[in-house]
């Protein structure tokens, strides 16, 4: 997979309006500065245009496929156009079936209880813990983290031939790190699970944001995916493809959509009926304003033109990492290598400074909002600071003191959104108090570092 930015000027094409642009913060120094949100690997915040699609509907708000009044049938319309739309941004089969979940995590979970019994799980140890922990009830094999997209396809071939006994098998794997950023090679990585009897998961938790996923183009057998990162608020996820293992499976939840018929036996048991479509696995009354959240931002970004998004977030990966080359203390975490194709998503450590000590410092004197610890994919950021599994560190939890050194890391993430001010005031910031240090005592505080307001004392 690559990205190509040929003949698109990236100036033609503005960030897309989102909540929260105009949004204030106080600054531990004094005054209050536009925030500058560049988390969008956790959270992309929501595209003004989908939050009002969901305004417009919200007084329309009805039961789906649960009412015979105007306004249940007109959300039901609604819940299953939604699904139309969704299948026509991942490019989904004639026969792929298009669940709706809360997450990238549930949908990776529904999915881990939907494989056959005796399948064979293949994980890199790279993955996002999404992807990574699903799987505990399967014979799980985990790769160790590769160094090119070569070698990934490779160990992923050397692994398929040796399983045995040879049965079905699964491959799980991220289509953009959410710590490097790097795109992994899916489709090379499809044909090789195919060509050895395996089907394959794509995590496109951070792909689908930034850059698009056709199914069909990359033969993969499922997606996965979440709203929150795709520019939806709510809790809302997608899990795409095949049915017939999904077909094949207990109901993820037992209740009431999930089932057609439930009837009492003689013996005093209940029979159940259970629906063959996506509703098998979507139990209890859906969420649909998040469903519908997912579809509207599906449909903002095709109408936007994801060639010129991704053109424009390409110019901005390339002036971050340009910039962060200009400072020596800064090292930038890397899988692949300086030339891999990645999205904006760019994590990275700085000598002399405790990682949550400089994004508590980003946030406090500079009103930037970035991302401290192993992101959830704590084996990989161990490999790539190439640190001891028992050294100190956690996810949103740091253990060591300002100043003290930690495992922990800085990730900032941006997209279609982001403003080019927030760039330059980043990157500005970051030489500022590498050079400068901080303006401001901090300590640690409930596994966090806060700025020391007792003393009121700047360094």
């Amino acid at each position: 997979m690559s990205v190509s930015t040929a003949a698109i000027d990236p100036s033609v094409c503005a960030p897309l309006p989102v909540l929260g642009q105009d949004v204030t913060v106080p600054l531990v120094t004094g005054g209050e500065v536009t925030y500058a949100a560049l988390d969008y690997a956790a959270s992309a915040p929501a595209l003004q245009r989908v939050w009002d699609d969901v305004a417009a509907y919200a007084p329309y708000y009805g039961s789906v496929h649960r009412g015979a009044g105007y306004l249940s049938q007109l959300s039901t319309d609604l819940f299953e156009n939604s699904r139309r739309t969704v299948a026509e941004f991942l490019g989904c089969r004639a026969d792929d079936q298009v669940v709706f979940t809360r997450s990238t995590t549930d949908s990776l979970n529904l999915l881990a209880a939907a494989i056959p019994a005796d399948c064979q799980v293949f994980v890199y140890e790279t993955e996002h813990h999404a992807s990574l922990l699903p799987w505990r009830d399967a014979q799980v094999t985990y790769l160790d983290a590769p160094r090119t997209p070569a070698q990934a396809v490779e160990s992923l071939e050397r692994a398929l031939a040796g399983r045995d006994p040879y049965g079905p098998a699964l491959v799980c794997v991220t289509g953009a790190s959410n710590v490097t950023g790097e795109l992994w090679p899916v489709k090379e990585l499809a044909a090789a699970a195919h060509a050895h009897g395996a089907r394959i998961v794509l995590d496109a938790a951070q792909l689908a944001p930034h850059h698009p996923v056709d199914i069909a183009e990359l033969d993969v057998d499922w997606v996965a995916f979440s709203g929150h990162k795709l520019y939806a608020p709510f809790g809302s996820g997608v899990l795409a493809g095949r049915a017939d293992w999904l077909q094949a499976a207990e109901p993820y939840l037992a209740g009431g959509g999930a089932s057609r018929k439930v009837a009492r036996r003689a013996d005093g048991g209940v029979d159940v009926d259970w629906h063959t479509t996506a509703a098998r696995h979507e139990a209890g009354s859906p969420n649909v304003i998040g469903v519908y959240s997912i579809a509207s931002a599906c449909q903002a970004l095709t109408e936007a033109g994801f060639d010129s998004l991704v053109a424009r977030e390409q110019e901005l990966v390339s002036r971050v990492r340009a910039g962060l080359a200009e400072v020596p203390e800064v090292q930038v975490l890397s899988l692949f290598g300086d030339d891999a194709p990645r999205v904006g998503v760019i994590s990275f450590v700085v000598r002399g400074w405790n990682s949550s000590h400089f994004a508590a410092a980003l946030s406090a004197e500079y009103g930037i909002g970035v991302r401290d610890g192993l992101f959830c994919a704590h084996p990989l950021v161990r490999t790539l600071l190439g640190s001891d599994p028992q050294d100190p560190g956690e996810c949103g939890a740091p253990e060591a003191e300002p100043g003290e050194r930690s495992l922990n890391a800085i990730r900032v993430s941006f997209g279609a959104g982001t403003p080019d001010e927030h760039i330059d005031r980043f990157l500005r910031a970051v030489t500022e108090l590498v050079q400068e240090g901080a303006q401001w005592k901090y300590r640690t505080e409930d596994g966090r570092c806060v700025p020391d307001r007792g003393e009121a004392a700047r360094i």
